[in-house]
Parts: structure tokens; sequence; C-alpha cells
């Protein structure tokens, strides 16, 4: 099984690490790859994404044995204008662009997890009770719905999963680590989602999507 985590955080937000340190510690824990995708606005955007790429871009010159994918999450930006930011990242050349969907444990303005899909998001992280209509376009616009082993947020992975099975949506497992104490395990990572309510096809489904979406992040 191949650890990869699109979802963590560094002290470029509110993250423990350095992205160095948090890069290396992944590699030690047997990750196969790893996204840097700390919380952002319009405030803060490029400076964060063009630090983190600097420490990315040198992992692959480490010999450390680990992909490091630099990307950005959106966290609380106003749902009206999360379009709009999305377009300015791509455009920058942010390819892992996550948004934080409207999870039960925080004040997530309602229309986010809308505003998201509908810009074409990579990843709706945390979606919390998401609507069929919005799973549906999700599957539209090709964004993949967020189970994750974050406390808090977990809350609503049976939901989320209940949902994205009904309507076709696909599925990727995140840590949203904060430190190298939330990275997965194997077992960790296969029992989070068997607590959604999976059955062993699906979890190889959900895994197999995460390296269906690195193979899309790294060969474009």
């Amino acid at each position: 099984m191949k650890l990869i985590d699109f979802h963590t955080h560094t002290f470029f937000s509110d993250g423990e690490l350095s992205p160095a340190e948090h890069i290396r510690r992944a590699a030690v824990a047997g990750y196969y790859a790893i996204g840097i995708t700390d919380h952002v606005d319009y405030s803060n955007y490029e400076h964060v994404f063009e630090s983190v790429k600097k420490m990315t871009d040198m992992v692959e010159k480490s010999g450390w044995n680990i992909i490091a994918i630099p990307g950005v999450e959106f966290t609380h930006v106003p749902a009206a204008l999360i379009g709009d930011l999305t377009k300015k990242a791509r455009d920058f050349g942010i390819e892992l662009i996550i948004v934080h969907g409207e999870t039960i444990a925080e004040p997530v303005e309602p229309g986010t997890n809308r505003a998201a899909i509908e810009a074409g998001v990579t990843i709706l992280a945390h979606p919390g009770l998401i609507t069929e209509e919005d799973a549906r376009l999700a599957v539209e616009k090709g964004v993949y719905l967020e189970i994750t082993s974050k406390k808090g947020h977990s809350l609503t992975n049976g939901h989320v999963y209940k949902i994205a099975k009904k309507v076709g949506a696909e599925m990727v497992l995140d840590s949203d680590s904060h430190s190298d104490s939330d990275f997965l395990s194997p077992e960790y990572a296969e029992a989070v989602l068997a607590g959604c309510g999976m059955d062993e096809k699906d979890i190889q489904t959900v895994l197999s999507n995460n390296c269906k979406l690195l193979d899309k992040l790294i060969n474009k």
C-alpha cells in the first residue's frame, strides 16, 4: 500500500513543523507522497505557495525517497470569492487546490461546498453534511470529496461516504495533519475508511483514488 496524503500543514499556517522537517518525518513514517497545503486566502496564497515550493523542489534532489507536492487550502474564504481565487491560483501555477469544506466542527460559511465544486478545485476537504445535489456536481466537475482522519472533521465521514457512494463521487483519504503525530499508517488508514462503513472493495477504491490523483498532479 502506498501512503499518499494530499492534505497536511506546516508552520506556514497552523502546523508545528517546517516544510523540511515535515517532509522528512513523513518519509521516515513510510509515506510515498505528501501534499503540503497550508491555510491561505487572498492575503497570502502566493507567498505561502512559493515558500513551500522552494522546499518541495529541493526534495527532488534530496534522496529522501518521497514525492512532495506544494499546494494550498483556501480556508474560510467568502464563498462568493472562491471561484475568483481559484482562477488566480491556477494562473499562478498551483495545481493542488483544496478548499476547507463545510465541516460541522467550524463556522464555515454556507455555500462554500458548492462554490468550491463549481470552481473545480482539486479536493473538497471535510465537506460535512454535503448535499446529494452538491455531490452530483462534484462528479460532473471532477472534484474529489475527502474522507479525513482529523478529529472533529471526521464526525461526518459516514455521511460523506453514503452520499458519495450513492451518486458515484470519487473520494480520497487525507489526514489533515498538523504534526507528524497525525500521519497515517497503513493500518490506521484502512481503519478510518472501514469506520465509514466501507467494505474492502470500497476501501481499496479510495486508496486507488489517492494513487490516481497523484498521477494526475505529477504528470501535468
